[in-house]
């Protein structure tokens, strides 16, 4: 119990910044006065705490779970018995104050069937379990967007999360910018940016996922109703100011739309997309968000199950006509083939590090400066497990070298092969 909550100490100390102000002026007068709420310390643990120098909280922060930075001093009993595997390495999102975790959970397959890009029927009791499993693994972000699955997506991740207690939660994220008709679920998404739109959207999306305010609420596409980035920009810094989200990001945006944003008001994240086979953001998005201090979570690191190591020439032709991969050049002739060579090309290198390919493939998007975290999507439990390795896997320079090496042999994708030599790891 004694650890837990000398856990929970530091945590409280990361995470509330009046409590961290007092701890530092009489560190002693803190704990005394913690004790008495409850927490349990031995007299060693006091000592030891006392001797802490506020210069050194920061770096205590990967070393705790979440869950525990969170919990409350009431002593509310925790989801589960914490393990290892649950401590997950953490990386500053930008400058929004959230911590998240290098990997995040991605939620648009399980939005399920019926609209234009969705990835066939799912089994909600399946979402449902996998996110759960995502989180009791120590994952502490979701990436979701109303647009999924034309708001199922957001209902099932409040129903996976309802009824885990508020403070041990991981963060959501959500997105707005593509609206659907309802009587017309099949026709696709439209791109709008209208004010009035983006505001019934996140009232929308606030019920939806049954909280107070959203994490980080991103713009999903540059709007193509005729409204201005700075119109659809400034209302998403409009809702970060009346509190009804914490942070507002861009996702599909490239560098002159994040200029012409940023001239507005700072761009707390980039969401683009990023993988082994799409590298074209490494060139200039990824650079510019590195120089702003812009958070970067990529999504389709294994390319919609291209590079997870399972995929195959025959699994790609028992694709539905529902599933929108089957529409997808990456998935079709000599893309396919192309990017499946690649994948096989990164069994070695998981076979040395005793990992999957997924986790290999998962694992290169993190190498690049400026990525913070990429989001992973999962429909199983299973499925969770085969790609959360990538967390803590650390790719050597040989290792990037050959992935390097048979991006050019294969041809598969395009922009650059290789981050840089030097602090290729830094997020």
């Amino acid at each position: 119990m004694t650890q837990q909550s000398v856990e929970i100490l530091i945590g409280k100390l990361l995470t509330d910044e009046e409590l961290r102000e007092a701890f530092e002026q009489n560190p002693n007068g803190v704990l005394v006065w913690l004790l008495r709420q409850g927490l349990q310390l031995s007299r060693l643990e006091m000592e030891a705490l006392t001797s802490i120098k506020p210069s050194d909280l920061s770096g205590l922060a990967d070393m705790i779970d979440r869950r525990l930075q969170k919990a409350s001093l009431r002593r509310i009993p925790m989801t589960h018995t914490a393990h290892d595997t649950d401590t997950l390495p953490t990386a500053p999102l930008g400058t929004t104050g959230m911590r998240i975790t290098r990997l995040g959970f991605g939620a648009w397959a399980i939005g399920g069937g019926g609209w234009t890009f969705a990835w066939g029927n799912q089994d909600d009791a399946d979402s449902i379990a996998a996110i759960r499993h995502a989180v009791e693994r120590g994952i502490n972000w979701i990436d979701t967007a109303a647009v999924y699955g034309l708001g199922h997506s957001e209902e099932v991740v409040a129903r996976a999360l309802r009824d885990i207690p508020a403070d041990d939660r991981p963060y959501v994220f959500t997105k707005a910018g593509l609206v659907w008709e309802e009587r017309d679920r099949a026709a696709p998404p439209q791109r709008i940016g209208d004010p009035l739109s983006i505001r019934r959207e996140v009232e929308a999306s606030l019920r939806r996922l049954d909280v107070e305010r959203i994490d980080l609420y991103q713009m999903h596409w540059p709007a193509e109703d005729g409204t201005l980035l700075q119109d659809y920009w400034g209302t998403l810094l409009q809702l970060k100011e009346e509190g009804k989200v914490r942070a507002v990001g861009l996702s599909n945006h490239d560098v002159a739309q994040l200029d012409a944003a940023e001239r507005l008001g700072h761009v707390d994240t980039l969401q683009p997309p990023f993988s082994g086979i799409h590298r074209e953001v490494a060139a200039a998005e990824l650079p510019w968000c590195a120089a702003h201090r812009t958070g970067v979570i990529v999504y389709s690191p294994m390319q919609s199950g291209l590079l997870t190591g399972t995929f195959s020439l025959e699994r790609a032709a028992r694709l539905g006509a529902d599933d929108w991969r089957s529409r997808s050049p990456d998935f079709t002739g000599l893309g396919l083939t192309r990017n499946l060579a690649l994948a096989h090309a990164l069994r070695p290198i998981a076979e040395r590090h005793r990992v999957t390919v997924a986790a290999v493939a998962v694992a290169w998007t993190l190498t690049w400066p400026g990525v913070t975290g990429a989001i992973v999507g999962a429909r199983s439990p299973a499925q969770v497990d085969g790609w959360i390795g990538a967390a803590s896997l650390e790719l050597t320079d040989a290792d990037l070298d050959e992935i390097a090496d048979a991006i050019k042999r294969t041809g598969a994708g395009t922009g650059p092969v290789r981050p840089p030599t030097t602090d290729a790891a830094a997020p």
